[in-house]
C-alpha cells in the first residue's frame, strides 16, 4: 500500500522547512528536553556513604541471566538458548515451577537446586520468583536486520533511544514497542542501558521477541533509517505541536531522549519533526517509558487500517 502523503506545513515543529523530495533539511533546533524532571536525591553524608555501600552484582551487570517465571516461560516458548536453570530450594512443588521444570526437561536444560540467597545475589531487584536462567550474552541485532524486518512500502515503527540509562525504563519501552508491532529498538553501544537480567524482567520477556540493535552513533543510524524511508520524529516537551498532529503515518523512527538531558543536540538536529504529548494537569510530564508507550500506541492508532 502506498504511504499517505505527509501533511504540508509552512515549517516543521520548530519553525524550519520540512524535508522535501530533493533532500532533507535539519529540523528541530534547540536542546531536547526531557519527558521527566531529573530527580535528585538529597546527598548522603560522608558517614552514611561509607557505612552503607550498595551491593554491586557483577553477574547482573554482564547480562548473563534471565530471572522470573514469566521471562523464563518466554525463553522456553521462543527457543532462546539456555545454558542451565537455577531453582530456589523449596519451590519445586509449586505449580508454575513444576510447569517450568517440565519445559526445561523437554528442552534438555540442566537444572540445579540452589539456596535462595544465591538467586538473591544474582537478581537485579530480588524478584526472581525462585528461578533464574543462565543464558549467556544477549545476541544483539544489526541495524540492517531491523530495516529488513520493515518491508518497503509498509507502515513500520523503530524506537530509537538516545542514551536512556535506567534498566526499568529500557525494559518497559521494549515491551511497549513489541506490543504495538515495532520492527525493532536501537540503542547506543556506550553510556546506555543494555539488555541485562533487569531488562529481561522489566520487559516481561519482550527482549526475546524484538530485534535490538546497538550502534556506535545514533545520528548516523537515523540517517540510515531515513535512507530506508523512515520519517524521524523526536519526542521533546519543547515541541510546538502535540502528537495528534505529528506525521505518524507510515514508516516512523521515534527518538526518545535520556532521563536527565533529553535528546542530544546532534540527534535532535537530525530529526525531521518533534512532538510532545498533550497535557492538562500540573505535573511536569511523564517519564520516558510512559511517554514512549503513549507515542507508540498513537503510531499504531494512525496506521491501524494498514496494519490490520
Amino acid at each position: 500500500m502506498a504511504q499517505k502523503k505527509r501533511p504540508q506545513r509552512g515549517g516543521d515543529y520548530q519553525g524550519k522547512p520540512k524535508r522535501g523530495t530533493e533532500g532533507r533539511t535539519k529540523g528541530a533546533q534547540g536542546r531536547g528536553a526531557r519527558f521527566t524532571a531529573q530527580q535528585r536525591m538529597p546527598q548522603a553524608s560522608r558517614t552514611q556513604q561509607t557505612a552503607a555501600p550498595q551491593r554491586r552484582d557483577v553477574h547482573a551487570a554482564e547480562g548473563n541471566y534471565i530471572e522470573g517465571r514469566r521471562a523464563a516461560f518466554e525463553a522456553l516458548r521462543t527457543g532462546f538458548p539456555i545454558k542451565r536453570a537455577l531453582i530456589a530450594q523449596g519451590v519445586e512443588n509449586e505449580p508454575a515451577i513444576r510447569d517450568l521444570l517440565g519445559g526445561l526437561g523437554e528442552a534438555g536444560v540442566s537444572v540445579k537446586s540452589v539456596p535462595r540467597t544465591q538467586l538473591d545475589a544474582i537478581s537485579s531487584h530480588g524478584a526472581h520468583q525462585g528461578i533464574v536462567l543462565e543464558v549467556g550474552k544477549f545476541p544483539y541485532a544489526d541495524l540492517s536486520d531491523i530495516i529488513a524486518a520493515a518491508p518497503a512500502g509498509s507502515p513500520a515503527l523503530v524506537v530509537v533511544l538516545d542514551h536512556v540509562t535506567d534498566a526499568g525504563n529500557f525494559g518497559a519501552i521494549v515491551r511497549s514497542a513489541e506490543v504495538v508491532g515495532a520492527a525493532g529498538v536501537v540503542i547506543p553501544n556506550k553510556r546506555s542501558a543494555e539488555v541485562t537480567v533487569a531488562t529481561y524482567k522489566t520487559s516481561a520477556g519482550a527482549v526475546m521477541h524484538l530485534p535490538i540493535a546497538q550502534v556506535p552513533n545514533i545520528a548516523r543510524a537515523l540517517e540510515d533509517l531515513k535512507s530506508a524511508g523512515f520519517w524521524v520524529g523526536g519526542a521533546t516537551e519543547h515541541a510546538e505541536d502535540v502528537c495528534w498532529d505529528a506525521p505518524f503515518e507510515g514508516r516512523v523512527a521515534l527518538v526518545m531522549g535520556s532521563e536527565g538531558d533529553g535528546i542530544s543536540r546532534l540527534v535532535l538536529d537530525t530529526c525531521d519533526f518533534t512532538t510532545k504529548l498533550p497535557q492538562r494537569g500540573e505535573t511536569e510530564s511523564l517519564n520516558v517509558a510512559q511517554a514512549a508507550t503513549a507515542l507508540c500506541f498513537e503510531w499504531m492508532r494512525r496506521n491501524r487500517d494498514s496494519l490490520a
